[in-house]
């Protein structure tokens, strides 16, 4: 079997992608506009005045990112049908995330006044030191998920960028280079040859040096960190309400292209058992590898089912809907938006191993699947979907480490007496320098960019969740429980990470999971995941019950009798 050809970009496919960045920009700036509101900046910049309907808390709460329509479908391509495992539990998401902790965060939200997590959580628990652990794990995990999304971003326009922009800059491949060491590794790998070590690991060096993912990073960059921080919280909104729409037509319409180039999804399967060389493809765990036995499919649906409830973005989102009749409509829509999403995207890219046998770099799939299939308009219609997922994820929370920055370290202990003028200043400028710094990181990121989205998102349950809840639901949780919480489920994942880690540079593997240098121990073959949140449950108890109970005042104003939330203060 044949390595793939290289990608022809065609200039309509970049146009397109274009027209559609064109399209966020100017939703950022009517965004902008329309926030001038009453309610004044920081609530209009950061939460939108708290006016979000169904629609919009759907779509913003579809988690879609660059994990989505990048590594999601680089895992589906590698390992075969077991990752419908790892996404199953996608399809009850809304009834978590939205049905569980929804209307009480809302609440809450309003009688504290907060307008950022860390302010949530400081007001719900009087307790400055959790708002500022609140803040810097959000900072740090936050940032560490984002350059998986800069560097999705960056693949996209890297492989759209048509051939004679890329000699303009000096981007384009010399004989020799990593494109052609590349194409030699995937024919080696075809041909059953296992390449060189030194000619695998020149191949896949760092980005600094392919100047055409460095030119695509600059444009994805400089465009979403001009609507965001432009248009603020409503501009994150309404360019997420778009994107996912766009995503979910994409999708749509690669599908049946995708099929048909195949000759079925039992085509794909079977050319996935050859090129692997292993029947696992076709059921599981995962081709060539232990990818994910019950033990991990058990941990990524705690990952996405229940974690997705303590990531900074979804509660943030909760602070921000508009009543309760607003938060049912929501978890219909989003149901059924997640069908239409998730499962032709692994029929989809079970076709892909048809299509594009023997790729090196499965990060770049999708891209180079809808560039082979689909002509270049169509091409660059459906490359918005990925595209899209990316802009919409990273603007939203880019807004949360400004606000961070700003509100809860800025504001709060060196300029408590800032203007509003100096505070949207403020805002702009931490939004400019947060984009500009993951940017810088995005030039050289870990090869899967699934697994930096695993490992924060598994940080940020660990470390939010348990309080969140407890916050929502237990009159006898304080803040030195939360913070024992906290900090519990942040050093476990950070741990399980960090031993892992040192043990693969050693040489260590454990056989499940995908491996690689950035792999932490499945500890009893389950995910960090689930050790930190448990654990995290299990300190926040403990200490709470241990401790002085909150104040009787406080008590009585988070849990006084519930009030239909019709108010937009």
């Amino acid at each position: 079997m044949n390595s793939p050809e290289p990608v022809r970009a065609e200039l309509a496919t970049f146009l397109a992608l274009v027209v559609f960045m064109l399209i966020s920009l100017g939703l950022g700036f009517v965004a902008n506009w329309v926030g001038r509101s009453r309610t004044g900046f920081l609530k209009s910049y950061f939460l939108g005045n708290r006016s979000l309907g169904a629609f919009a808390v759907a779509l913003t709460a579809a988690v879609m990112s660059g994990g989505t329509f990048m590594g999601f479908p680089s895992l589906v391509y590698k390992y075969g049908w077991v990752v419908g495992l790892w996404i199953c539990s996608y399809m009850v998401v809304p009834v978590t995330v939205l049905g569980v902790l929804g209307k009480r965060i809302g609440q809450l939200a309003r009688r504290t006044g907060a307008i950022t997590l860390p302010d949530f959580f400081r007001e719900r628990f009087e307790s400055p030191m959790l708002g500022l652990i609140t803040s810097v794990l959000v900072l740090f995990f936050l940032t560490t998920n984002l350059v998986a999304q800069f560097k999705a971003g960056g693949v996209i326009l890297k492989l759209t960028l048509p051939q004679s922009i890329q000699r303009a800059v000096g981007a384009e491949a010399p004989a020799g280079s990593g494109a052609d060491r590349m194409a030699a590794i995937s024919k080696a790998e075809s041909d059953g040859e296992p390449p060189k070590p030194a000619a695998t690991a020149a191949a896949k060096s760092n980005n600094f040096s392919d100047r055409a993912y460095v030119l695509g990073l600059v444009f994805f960059a400089v465009t979403v960190i001009i609507y965001t921080t432009y248009g603020g919280f409503l501009a994150a909104i309404w360019t997420d309400v778009f994107q996912s729409l766009v995503m979910a037509v994409g999708v749509m319409i690669l599908f049946p292209l995708a099929y048909l180039a195949a000759g079925g999804i039992g085509e794909g399967t079977a050319a996935g058992i050859a090129q692997t060389r292993d029947p696992s493809f076709a059921f599981g765990p995962g081709a060539t590898r232990a990818f994910h036995p019950i033990g991990l499919a058990v941990s990524f649906f705690v990952m996405w089912a229940i974690s997705a409830m303590g990531q900074p973005s979804t509660l943030v989102r909760l602070m921000a809907f508009r009543d309760t009749r607003t938060l049912r409509w929501s978890i219909i829509y989003l149901t059924l938006y997640n069908l239409v999403i998730y499962i032709p995207l692994i029929f989809i890219f079970i076709c892909a191993r048809k299509v594009l046998p023997n790729l090196t770099v499965s990060d770049e799939v999708m891209p180079r699947m809808v560039m082979t299939l689909a002509n270049p308009y169509i091409a660059g219609l459906i490359l918005a979907a990925p595209f899209g997922a990316v802009m919409s994820t990273v603007s939203g929370w880019l807004l949360i480490i400004s606000s961070g920055l700003v509100r809860d370290i800025y504001q709060r202990f060196l300029r408590p007496q800032a203007s509003e003028k100096e505070i949207e200043r403020a805002s702009y400028a931490g939004t400019v320098f947060v984009g500009v710094f993951v940017g810088i990181l995005a030039l050289n990121p870990p090869e899967l960019l699934q697994l930096i989205v695993v490992f924060s998102s598994s940080g940020m349950a660990a470390s939010f969740l348990a309080p969140a809840a407890y916050g929502a639901f237990w009159r006898r949780a304080n803040g030195l429980g939360m913070i024992a919480a906290m900090v519990t489920g942040a050093g476990v994942t950070l741990a399980l990470y960090a031993v892992g880690m040192v043990w693969s540079a050693d040489g260590y593997d454990s056989g499940i999971g995908a491996g690689g240098k950035f792999a932490p121990v499945y500890l009893l073959g389950l995910d960090p995941c689930v050790w930190g949140i448990s654990l995290s449950f299990l300190a926040g108890a403990v200490v709470s019950l241990m401790t002085n109970p909150p104040r009787e005042a406080l008590v009585q104003r988070m849990f006084e009798k519930d009030r239909p939330l019709h108010l937009h203060s």
